[in-house]
């Protein structure tokens, strides 16, 4: 028993130290192979045309502001497609004004909630563009980001899809502070090291282009998924399609700062990664396969730990409240010890990796660096106590059980601006 807990124990503590150390230096290499000379978007022989898709529920707060946005693209070729899926508030409105303000957007009305796969399904099919984007509806994209993502597909025709840089514009609460941080020094170096390892995990559900002729390969996307941006990766690297990061197509983005909103969207991210692992575990069979069993096993490790870590608190907590002897004294996970110590140094040190990569996106992020210590404590806490409840729910989750949606929790300013409407 002493043993085993203190296995449990190390691994506690190793896991999250050792993979941070890949992502700042995976972070590092790609920085420098491909990032850091790169200021202006390299020209264009042909500008293939790109149709935006946006699919919203129930967004007639946010929705205005980010169709207005897309009308400043600098990009000379493309199209805007939102997709009102069964909004009940005034959603459906706002886009036919636009439509009829701006010939270059057209917009699709479902009368039901159908699911944001769905949505995207049927605006591919409306779409004119050989290139597919995918905008989430609260995305602000940056006027040059096309540019960026259009240079991939152009240059290498194996390029399946191009996911790009999403950067936290709500900052009024500690929650969104530190997402701030999770951004730059958690989200960000790990796609950038997935890139340089071979395989991403996943594109960003906020923002990922596509070539037509990957997407119709891969079979779209599958309305049963509760995170339909992991699935889509898989089918398309399955297909063995190359997938790519592009931190200079960068867009900004609301983020959830109530306790209810965060828990849902980790909710819903968990309970995805791991519906998307029970999918796709037939790549053990598949020699071919093999350059996705490192992204596997560590999505399948992460899991593990957190059994593991809340495992060891409720250990803690029946030894402390009952005062049972079981041959072993683990350790309370707050405050923490010297290992938590360890960890949140480790955490700036990431942080201050990150600067070296993404100071040239905001100018500002130092003054961040208190909150993401945080990060460790807080968000990891959350993060893996949402596993702990997704992982028997996406496990027994009934195959083809379509996946609906609902507006997620934009900040408090937003869902101010919403109460008062």
């Amino acid at each position: 028993m002493r043993e085993a807990v203190r296995h449990i124990s190390d691994f506690i503590f190793l896991y999250p130290l050792l993979m941070s150390f890949v992502w700042m230096i995976g972070g590092l290499l790609f920085y420098y192979r491909h990032e850091r000379r790169r200021f202006q978007a390299p020209p264009l022989a042909a500008f293939p045309m790109f149709s935006i898709l946006v699919p919203c529920h129930n967004e007639e707060v946010q929705i205005g502001e980010t169709i207005e946005q897309l009308l400043t693209v600098t990009y000379p070729n493309y199209e805007i497609i939102a997709v009102d899926d069964g909004s009940t508030d005034g959603t459906a409105r706002i886009l036919k004004e636009m439509c009829d303000r701006y010939g270059i957007v057209r917009a699709i009305y479902l009368t039901s909630n159908q699911g944001k796969a769905a949505a995207l399904n049927i605006a591919t099919l409306a779409a004119r563009g050989e290139l597919i984007l995918t905008l989430d509806a609260d995305a602000l994209l940056s006027p040059d980001a096309l540019h960026w993502i259009a240079w991939h597909f152009e240059k290498f025709p194996r390029v399946g899809a191009v996911t790009g840089n999403p950067r936290i514009l709500n900052r009024t609460s500690l929650l969104a502070k530190i997402q701030t941080g999770e951004f730059a020094t958690i989200i960000g170096l790990i796609k950038r090291t997935q890139r340089i390892l071979g395989k991403v995990l996943t594109v960003s559900g906020v923002i990922a282009a596509f070539r037509r002729s990957a997407l119709h390969a891969a079979g779209y996307w599958d309305t049963d998924m509760v995170t339909e941006d992991i699935d889509i990766t898989w089918k398309l690297e399955k297909q063995f399609w190359d997938v790519r990061y592009e931190p200079r197509a960068t867009c900004w983005i609301y983020v959830p700062e109530t306790l209810k909103g965060l828990w849902r969207q980790r909710m819903r991210w968990s309970q995805g990664g791991v519906e998307v692992l029970k999918k796709h575990h037939n790549i053990w069979a598949h020699w071919r396969q093999r350059r996705l069993w490192p992204v596997f096993l560590e999505s399948a490790v992460s899991v593990v730990w957190s059994y593991c870590f809340w495992g060891m608190v409720l250990l803690w907590l029946v030894t402390a409240v009952f005062d049972l002897s079981v041959g072993v004294t683990p350790s309370p996970p707050l405050p923490p010890q010297w290992t938590g110590s360890v960890l949140a140094m480790t955490c700036i040190l990431q942080f201050c990796v990150s600067l070296c990569v993404d100071r040239r996106y905001e100018k500002n992020i130092l003054r961040y660096l208190f909150w993401v210590i945080w990060y460790p404590f807080i968000y990891w806490m959350i993060s893996s106590f949402t596993v702990i409840f997704a992982t028997p729910r996406a496990l027994l989750k009934k195959k083809g059980a379509r996946a609906v949606w609902k507006s997620p929790d934009r900040g408090l300013a937003k869902i101010s601006k919403r109460v008062a409407q």
